[in-house]
């Protein structure tokens, strides 16, 4: 994995103000008559997301339903110098690699990303969904710098030996991307090939509305075209916001199983009861509510989960066809996000599917 970098790296995007530039990246728009869907496309040079955490494709920036709107961005600015994420007078500020709207997913493997463990200072490793980047030298600092509460001791820059999606990576090769849209569906080909570090895949989303129901699947398939094989796991990590507004009181999330609870959900915010999780407060100020979800089984009836904001009187229930292998809770003022893990391993020429029903409902359905 010594491949010197080729071609020239593209800087990352700056976005001041989301509502002034919104109408600037290549997006399309799609319905089935009940449920209208505004979707970002992935373009490495005009494209709402460029940085390295998170898939390129499937980016929803609005759903309409019921006269609801789900999704939209959480954040009022993009701010490159801000880790993770800020609060400013205005509202929340986000950095580029945290700064994801809508049904959002990411890939990570057992080193966080395909062929990092493996890869020499300033070689290339792999992000599923992103393309091919380039592991950093030592001692080179880290983009966005880290807090001083998270550095090494002594104030020293995090290893650039274990990988960090908090991180921006350079992109040496994006990958091909390929998109075929009809009136109620979009399908995205993300086609990589990266030899010299025995990597490869044909991924392909398709995001599509059912006929006459409000009803939303996002199909995925993943083939491997490497000589290595593809362990991964892949969560989404669903940005909820509803109606502009965030988790309020009563925003309850219901599993069909009993919760375990490995780190206890955060007291004053959250609590568990039985097989729900519900939000005790509406979330103000710096508000951060978190929960681990355990306690589902090895079969895909469990990825089961409802999200209901009842102040606003509507939600969303979520099933797939693959099993869980770890579900995570994470909130702010401004978005709930409930990220269920689905995990895969793909060999040599062998493909790997699996697709997620999204259910849109309102108050007494």
């Amino acid at each position: 994995m010594n491949r010197l970098l080729a071609g020239t790296l593209r800087p990352l995007f700056l976005v001041p103000l989301i509502a002034a530039y919104a109408g600037q990246f290549p997006g399309v728009e799609i319905t089935n008559g009940q449920i209208r869907a505004h979707l970002y496309l992935p373009d490495q040079k005009n494209g709402f997301y460029r940085s390295t955490r998170f898939d390129w494709s499937g980016i929803i920036s609005e759903l309409d339903y019921g006269g609801h709107a789900f999704y939209g961005t959480w954040f009022h600015k993009i701010d490159p110098g801000v880790y993770d994420l800020g609060y400013d007078a205005q509202g929340v500020v986000s950095a580029p690699f945290t700064a994801m709207i809508g049904p959002a997913e990411e890939f990570n493997s057992d080193s966080g990303a395909l062929g990092f463990a493996e890869a020499k200072p300033g070689g290339t490793f792999i992000k599923i969904g992103v393309g091919v980047l380039r592991k950093p030298q030592a001692g080179e600092p880290p983009v966005p710098p880290r807090p001083a509460s998270l550095q090494g001791r002594g104030g020293t820059p995090p290893d650039p030996d274990r990988y960090d999606h908090s991180r921006v990576y350079q992109v040496v090769d994006p990958g091909r991307w390929t998109v075929k849209k009809t009136k109620d569906s979009v399908e995205f080909t993300h086609v990589l090939n990266d030899a010299p570090d025995g990597y490869g895949y044909v991924y392909r989303k398709t995001i599509r509305l059912a006929a006459g129901r409000p009803v939303m699947t996002i199909a995925h398939s993943m083939k491997n075209t490497g000589s290595r094989p593809i362990r991964t796991s892949v969560y989404n990590h669903n940005f909820f916001v509803l109606d502009k507004q965030g988790p309020a009181e009563g925003l309850t999330i219901t599993f069909p199983f009993a919760i375990r609870t490995p780190r206890p959900p955060t007291a004053g915010l959250l609590e568990v009861r039985g097989n729900q999780l519900v939000y005790v407060k509406t979330l103000t100020g710096e508000d951060r509510a978190t929960a681990a979800i355990a306690g589902f089984g090895d079969t895909a009836k469990d990825y089961d989960i409802r999200v209901e904001n009842r102040k606003l009187g509507a939600g969303y229930h979520v099933t797939a066809d693959r099993p869980l292998s770890n579900v995570a809770v994470w909130s702010i003022r401004t978005v709930n996000a409930v990220e269920p893990y689905i995990s895969m391993s793909i060999d040599p020429g062998k493909e790997f599917t699996w697709t997620l029903t999204y259910d849109y409902f309102t108050a007494g359905r």
